[in-house]
């Protein structure tokens, strides 16, 4: 996709949500941050799906214009029906990219994209692969690991690939150039639980709302409380805003490191989740998540779990809501 000419529209599927993460990415790689818009099948139809495509071609600069639909599976007949419209005369130099969150039954979308575009299909590899798609995830990170490591690392951590990435991210990030055996994995590696809770924090940072949703969904499976989740995730945002105000103060990560007592790989995964978020999205966080507690410790007739996925969605998509918010009534 890096190198080749772009199609108009593209269906990501699949169960491995790291390798689909990298696809968007080098997908909105080719855009600039300002021509790309995300939406959710869960709030907007395939007409206006189709709209935004039409309007950001209007105002498509030389590099073109991405429109990326997460939860398509929850379209039906005349969603797909649009968009079978518009890609018979799609808009030059405008890409659509579908994302569907769960399987896509009975669907018409995986036919018409195979047809008029193309289908991207990241398929979880079967139990007894994973010792191999590990260490093919530690080669990407440039770390050096044997087959044991990568044996360790999924009885730790389970057969979760979104926890494994980002377990194997953890670990090229403490080894540095040093290799990686089964011993370092075992010092290291977080158990289930511990590894969606990270999974929920990173995708918080990247602002990838599928893949907070997946990792939430994940930690939940795996015994985590609805509550407990949401402490280490008003933890990690306290500790985004402290190193994002130290480093404008003009202190590196070490020192960070330093002056916050923390070790300095989570403080530079704080820094790049800083990256992502301005103060007031940080301070808005904030107050959604003590929002969040109250809600958890009664002050809410919904779900718990369900509390805690509409606070996601709300924490991820802060500048959409923010404008929903300040626009006319």
């Amino acid at each position: 996709m890096a190198d080749s000419e772009l199609r108009p529209i593209y269906l990501l599927t699949g169960g491995d949500r790291p390798k689909m993460r990298r696809a968007l990415e080098r997908l909105r790689g080719r855009f600039g941050p300002e021509s790309v818009e995300t939406l959710s099948a869960q709030s907007v139809s395939g007409e206006e799906a189709v709209a935004a495509c039409n309007s950001l071609g209007l105002f498509a600069g030389k590099g073109g214009r991405l429109v990326i639909v997460e939860d398509v599976e929850g379209w039906k007949k005349p969603d797909e029906e649009a968009i079978a419209g518009y890609v018979a005369d799609p808009v030059h130099g405008a890409v659509l990219a579908l994302v569907p969150g769960g399987e896509l039954k009975g669907s018409s979308l995986p036919a018409l994209c195979a047809k008029a575009g193309e289908v991207l299909a990241f398929d979880v590899p079967k139990p007894r692969d994973l010792p191999t798609w590990v260490r093919g995830q530690f080669e990407r990170l440039g770390v050096r690991s044997d087959r044991e490591a990568a044996r360790a690392l999924v009885e730790i951590v389970g057969e979760d690939a979104t926890a494994l990435a980002t377990e194997a991210e953890k670990l090229a990030a403490w080894a540095g150039d040093e290799p990686v055996g089964r011993r370092e994995v075992e010092l290291l590696a977080a158990p289930a639980h511990e590894a969606s809770a990270w999974a929920i924090m990173d995708a918080w940072g990247a602002r990838d709302l599928a893949a907070a949703l997946d990792a939430c969904q994940s930690a939940l499976e795996h015994g985590e409380e609805p509550f407990v989740v949401a402490v280490r995730l008003a933890s990690q945002v306290t500790l985004v805003r402290q190193a994002q105000a130290l480093a404008e103060e003009g202190l590196g990560a070490r020192e960070i490191a330093k002056r916050l007592r923390k070790h300095e790989f989570r403080v530079r995964k704080a820094l790049g989740h800083a990256e992502n978020y301005t103060h007031d999205e940080l301070d808005d966080a904030v107050v959604r998540l003590a929002a969040l507690d109250g809600a958890l410790k009664g002050a809410s007739r919904l779900a718990g779990e369900l509390e805690l996925e509409r606070a996601l969605v709300e924490l991820v998509r802060m500048p959409e809501l923010a404008i929903r918010r300040s626009g006319p009534s």
